[in-house]
């Protein structure tokens, strides 16, 4: 297969996984609001894990395949790729307001987790007692958000006028159960999408490093890597747009934590992995730019267009320092 052939694979996979993560967002979003769960909360949790399936659907099948350098590059390209190019490109189009609870509780436990990835990656340790301590630091935080941080849940009461626009009649209870199943449909059909597109992007990437010569590390930290982040930036731009600061950030960092913490530690636990050299200058890079985000965050609870051009700025570097060194 030439490469123009895998270039197209690669393009329908990632048509895939968006479509599919947008499925799972609004379908999850949608379910989790009945429960009235704050835009924050949601952002963190729902969100985050519904645009992390291309993530974890790739992670996991590039692992089975005996492929783990894009394993690991995916997961470390597609969070800088978070925190550079769409952090950055959002706040380009529009100056995004932050607070404390984003600075010192998810944005430290995201610094946290990559200077723990850091460690792991230096000493090798990325088997499956590495990929357990993740995931209970990822149930731990999960049960965090919903137990020690009351003012961010709310509970929404649906009147009966908002029901009746959805249409709504007399027979309010019937009609939604219809709007119940249909949600579960959508989600399912967005989970298969996902699903379906992570394998067609491995195994395109996997070729075209084949045909171009290019290691398949420097393939997973930038064309997988910003394949499987498409949902992430579709769900930032809608949310720039319309003005919702919090699902921005929260979809971003959330997003971020859930992939190391949950993807990265699912595969580990499912099957060991093992880093190459490259690896550790990337979460260098990344450590530094975690850094710069959360310096964005408390100067003046804003990041700024100029703050957004310069993390743009940092990511780009990444990608050159990588292809460089292929």
């Amino acid at each position: 297969m030439d490469i123009p052939f895998n270039l197209g694979l690669i393009l329908i996979s990632a048509v895939l996984l968006w479509k599919g993560a947008d499925l799972i967002v609004d379908s999850a979003a949608t379910i989790a609001r009945r429960w009235g769960i704050s835009e924050l909360v949601i952002g963190l949790t729902i969100v985050a894990a519904g645009t992390s399936a291309p993530e974890f659907l790739v992670t996991v099948t590039a692992a089975y395949q005996g492929l783990p350098a894009i394993a690991l590059s995916n997961v470390l390209g597609s969070n800088i790729f978070n925190l550079g190019l769409i952090l950055g490109l959002v706040a380009v189009i529009r100056p995004i307001p932050t607070h404390s609870t984003l600075l010192y509780r998810d944005s430290g436990l995201l610094l946290g987790l990559t200077l723990l990835i850091m460690a792991m990656i230096y000493l090798d340790f990325l088997g499956r007692c590495s990929g357990t301590i993740l995931l209970c630091g990822l149930v731990g935080y999960t049960v965090l958000l919903f137990t020690r941080a009351p003012k961010e849940i709310t509970r929404i009461t649906i009147d009966s006028g908002a029901l009746k626009k959805s249409g709504e009649d007399e027979q309010g209870n019937h009609v939604r159960g219809e709007i119940a199943w249909r949600t579960y449909l959508l989600l399912l059909a967005g989970f298969i999408s996902v699903a379906l597109g992570g394998r067609i992007m491995v195994q395109a990437a996997t070729e075209l490093a084949l045909i171009m010569g290019v290691s398949q590390w420097t393939i997973g930290v930038t064309i997988v890597a910003a394949g499987t982040s498409l949902p992430e930036l579709a769900t930032c731009l809608a949310a720039s747009i319309k003005g919702r600061n919090d699902m921005i950030l929260g979809n971003l960092l959330g997003s971020d934590i859930f992939n190391f913490a949950g993807v990265l530690g699912l595969t580990m636990l499912l099957r060991p992995l093992h880093a190459p050299e490259s690896a550790l200058l990337s979460m260098i890079l990344l450590n530094a730019m975690m850094l710069l985000v959360l310096f964005f965050i408390r100067s003046g609870w804003n990041i700024s267009r100029t703050e957004g051009g310069l993390l743009i700025c940092m990511a780009l570097l990444r990608w050159g320092v990588d292809i460089s060194s292929a």
